[in-house]
């Protein structure tokens, strides 16, 4: 172990040895491993957006198997995926790979404004399946938010109790933000904080924009100063948000760009103290070959090579 690996840990001083180790080998897993440093592989668009717009661009992306294996050849840190995907997978990936399973999920075929997860798996599957960790999305803004800040706090306790680390995808939305807001600074750095406040080991937040949406958060700002300007600034303010930094926050990859865009936005999150990505269309939308070289890429730039 690291003396990075070691001081990310030493963060954690209420989780077992269990969820420790398993944290563990998820940080010291890949081309990163020992680095602090996370490249995650997220594969759950088929269900958050359609099988069509997530693996028409590149058809292998429709087998499951797929996926666990561009990780593998990528030297990601760990996999996410739905109970679906891990049936598949898991039984010949997840003792190579670690596992992430994501225990909800939205469909995108209903368009209302305050949308809420629902609960397809839990912590026995994760065990059964042998997963590394299980991971939970909440929507921040939406009306049906304590619903989900619920059902997120029963996985928590499972998930400590089983001795399994804790991913949550904190994405606000709903009818209490903009849409402009949803990416909004003081906005990504608020479902930070509130993720870690519900017990996150691992939290996953878009890149911030410029735009401030509360009004009482930018006087906030503006009093004390805190430069925004540049994404490397927004990154580390919501890096700070999560109790100074003492959880791990890694961004996601957001809808597929241009190569360039993606390996400038990685730089900037990583200036700003970001401790990784978790990138699934802008990887697994390209052939196999770009794929596995972009995530090298990607990876160097949080390596600091």
């Amino acid at each position: 172990m690291t003396r990075r690996v070691e001081e990310i840990l030493s963060w954690y001083p209420a989780s077992s040895h269990r969820t420790l180790a398993n944290l563990r080998r998820i940080l010291e897993q890949g081309r990163t491993g020992g680095s602090g440093k996370l490249v995650v592989l997220p594969v759950d668009q088929g269900v958050e957006h359609g099988p069509a717009r997530s693996f028409a661009a590149n058809p292998a992306g429709y087998d499951p198997r797929y996926h666990a294996r561009l990780a593998l050849d990528a030297g990601c840190s760990a996999h996410a995926l739905p109970l679906g995907a891990a049936e598949l997978v898991a039984p010949t990936f997840a003792t190579e790979l670690p596992l992430i399973l994501k225990c909800n999920g939205s469909d995108s075929l209903y368009t209302g404004v305050d949308p809420e997860p629902a609960v397809v798996a839990g912590v026995e599957d994760a065990l059964r399946l042998e997963c590394a960790a299980v991971g939970f999305t909440i929507y921040p803004g939406s009306a049906a938010r304590n619903h989900m800040y619920e059902d997120l706090r029963r996985l928590a306790r499972d998930a400590a109790e089983a001795g399994l680390p804790l991913v949550v995808w904190s994405y606000p939305r709903g009818s209490g933000v903009s849409t402009e807001g949803r990416t909004a600074v003081d906005v990504v750095a608020y479902a930070a904080h509130l993720a870690c406040q519900l017990g996150a080991h691992v939290v996953k937040v878009k890149p911030p924009t410029h735009v401030i949406e509360n009004d009482a958060a930018r006087a906030a700002l503006e009093k004390a100063g805190v430069p925004l300007e540049a994404l490397a600034d927004r990154v580390r303010h919501v890096v700070q948000s999560a109790f100074d930094g003492h959880r791990i926050v890694i961004f996601s990859g957001g809808a597929a760009k241009e190569t360039a865009a993606v390996l400038e936005e990685n730089r900037q999150t990583a200036l700003g103290g970001g401790f990784g990505t978790i990138m699934g269309r802008n990887s697994f939308q390209r052939p196999h070959h770009e794929a596995v070289q972009l995530l090298h890429n990607v990876m160097d730039i949080h390596l600091g090579d």
